[in-house]
């Protein structure tokens, strides 16, 4: 990390950013990076399963084989988000835990355990926040296509109606899908991501087949209509996109240029048809120019437009983006940050989270969640040991000043989940980068709170933030 401190214009010394009464606080997690237990009690293989399993494809050869061990280990793990005084903790569902092939057969033991989950955590008082899809696609659809095969979607509207049927009142806010645009260009595009292909002309299909099932699935839950345990709110539904603002590398026109397309492609291609009904014209050009055609019916805008009741948001960086003329695929680059970063090299810059809370304001009202908002840095124990990760602190104080000024600003933001409540299997990084607020030693897996973790059951006992000299 370089040496400039990590601030947000917006904190001030002397302020105290007080949240809202009903601000949900909490912490995120997905099934792949922490659940382990990879082909126990009937559980199924997934992409990430065949994809760690595949030599070269992670760093050190990890696999989430055992993870965090999380399975086994879950009422430790729910212990200690009670002790954090965490309100909400968002985790996934494994697709393969509870249907192995990705067909109608369930395999009992996977609805057992996320019983089990969902119970402690209604036991101590955390509301339970789902995603039904984390990247973690059943091999054997994969093997039938993947999300190139539109069959996938319908697929997955069946799996998600089945798991909101049995878990649907005792989860207030459910998420369909995390992060499509990671699922299609990192998986399907630049192949670091599972399940590993590049193959460029076969991206809008993917982006349209995981929205159209996105779409499906929300009409399942309103078929479904779950009613509320008696102490907890109506149940409702949304998706989690991944926002990385795009700014131009220097006020060049090519760069400013570039940096739009890239909005284009990674954000407007998802909020247009979501929340418009409608992909936009000038990415579909894009994409006809490199006779890459978007293969629809009549209906499927409509149903990728559902009314959603909420919008999860994962903001981490900024990039910063230059033009290029040699690559006839894509005309953009990015351009390495020269501030401070964290270990996975991405810059710390706290106004994108706020910059990412008025793009989504400009597409709806609804409210609006961080789902994840975190950073990797190198944490190792002291000999005493404590693990004092100041960096993190200041990165987390620094965004959550930004959402402050989003909330002043009369922006519909509801809560914040920091990534991770646990050190976790980091996909194709291994288990090198460390987002969390838990250190795990994955030799022994034992759990050691980081000062981070202290600091953060500090910021929910008090609704808000100190000055940061005093946090």
């Amino acid at each position: 990390m370089g040496e400039e401190p990590i601030t947000s214009s917006y904190d001030r010394p002397g302020r105290h950013l007080n949240f809202p009464p009903d601000f949900l606080w909490g912490a995120a997690t997905s099934a792949y990076q922490i659940e382990g237990a990879w082909n126990e009690d009937g559980k199924g293989a997934s992409i990430w399963d065949r994809f760690c399993h595949t030599s070269g494809r992670v760093e050190g050869g990890a696999t989430g084989d055992v993870a965090c061990d999380h399975y086994h280990r879950y009422r430790d793990d729910v212990a200690t988000m009670a002790a954090l005084g965490l309100r909400a903790y968002r985790f996934s569902f494994a697709w393969t835990r509870l249907f192995p092939n990705g067909d109608s057969r369930p395999n009992p033991a996977g609805f057992d355990f996320y019983r089990r989950l969902i119970d402690a955590l209604r036991e101590h008082g955390i509301m339970p926040v789902a995603t039904l899809y984390h990247w973690d696609l059943p091999q054997a659809l994969q093997d039938a296509g993947g999300w190139v095969n539109r069959d996938t979607a319908y697929r997955f509207a069946d799996y998600a109606g089945r798991v909101i049927e049995a878990f649907g009142s005792d989860v207030p806010l459910w998420a369909t899908i995390n992060e499509p645009v990671l699922i299609a260009f990192a998986g399907h595009v630049l192949g670091n991501k599972a399940p590993g292909t590049r193959r460029f002309w076969q991206v809008l299909t993917i982006v349209h087949h995981l929205l159209l099932g996105h779409g499906l699935a929300v009409q399942a839950f309103r078929d479904i209509a779950p009613r509320p345990a008696s102490d907890l709110p109506e149940p409702g539904i949304g998706i989690v996109l991944s926002v990385r603002p795009s700014y131009p590398a220097t006020p060049r026109p090519a760069d400013v240029r570039a940096a739009q397309l890239m909005d284009l492609l990674t954000k407007q291609l998802y909020f247009a048809p979501l929340f418009r009904g409608h992909y936009p014209p000038a990415a579909l050009t894009f994409f006809r120019r490199r006779l890459i055609p978007l293969k629809q019916q009549p209906d499927d805008l409509q149903i990728i437009n559902q009314p959603l009741d909420f919008l999860g948001l994962n903001v981490y960086s900024r990039a910063l983006i230059a033009a290029r003329s040699f690559n006839p695929l894509i005309s953009i680059r990015e351009v390495a940050p020269t501030g401070p970063t964290t270990a996975m090299g991405w810059e710390i810059y706290p106004p994108c989270l706020y910059d990412v809370l008025k793009l989504a304001a400009s597409y709806t009202d609804i409210p609006l969640y961080i789902t994840e908002n975190g950073a990797a840095f190198p944490d190792q124990p002291q000999p005493d040991g404590t693990i004092n990760d100041q960096d993190r602190i200041a990165y987390l104080h620094a965004h959550l000043a930004e959402a402050h000024r989003a909330i002043a600003d009369g922006i519909n933001l509801k809560g914040y989940f920091v990534w991770s409540l646990l050190d976790n299997f980091e996909w194709e990084e291994g288990y090198r980068p460390r987002f969390g607020l838990i250190h795990v030693d994955f030799k022994t897996l034992q759990r050691t709170w980081k000062q981070s973790a202290t600091w953060y059951r500090d910021v929910i006992a008090r609704n808000g933030l100190r000055v940061i000299g005093n946090s």
